[in-house]
């Protein structure tokens, strides 16, 4: 291959990195729950990715590459650092009412709760598959786990998350104020 060849793939393959970030955002974040933490990981899979680059055999496979790079990452910090911090809670912005935000933003936070009180290999799983739409094969390479190792982690995942929202739903009905005439 030429030099214009190797600068070509180079372009090629930064374009790719760049449009891969937001995506690797959201998964670093729904794992460690910390907006600082998660922009960490991203870096340092970014940085990873960009030192081996030369390792990367096809572009097809450049997803699930830097999904496993950033499973590294994060493994890394999680031997390194067992403590794991309290997330904030970010502002939403939207053009919906008041209530409606409002409600959005419990269904967010119920959602998110009940994501964060899964065994770190569920909300792994469930991650993957539900909010980056990998198939159960290409998470079982991304994790290094077998295939149905995923599918089963994914099926305990999604059962504990719909008990878990069906109580905080139906909690949620029981404690609302009801309005009461006065005369």
């Amino acid at each position: 291959m030429g030099i214009l060849g190797l600068f070509c793939r180079s372009h090629d393959f930064n374009n790719r990195l760049e449009q891969n970030r937001k995506r690797l955002y959201r998964v670093a974040y729904s794992w460690c729950h910390n907006t600082h933490l998660a922009d960490d990981l991203v870096q340092e899979t970014m940085l990873q990715a960009m030192k081996s680059a030369a390792s990367l055999r096809s572009f097809e496979a450049m997803d699930s590459w830097l999904f496993s790079i950033l499973t590294n990452c994060w493994r890394g910090h999680l031997r390194s650092r067992r403590d794991m911090q309290e997330f904030d809670e970010n502002a939403f912005q939207s053009d919906a009412s008041p209530e409606q935000a409002n409600q959005e933003m419990q269904t967010v936070r119920q959602v998110r709760e009940a994501v964060a009180q899964l065994p770190q290999g569920q909300r792994e799983v469930v991650t993957l598959v539900d909010l980056e739409g990998f198939s159960y094969a290409e998470v079982a390479d991304i994790l290094t786990i077998p295939i149905g190792t995923v599918m089963s982690r994914l099926c305990r995942a999604r059962q504990a998350l719909k008990e878990k929202l069906i109580d905080a739903a139906v909690n949620g009905r029981q404690q609302e104020p009801r309005l009461v005439r006065i005369k």
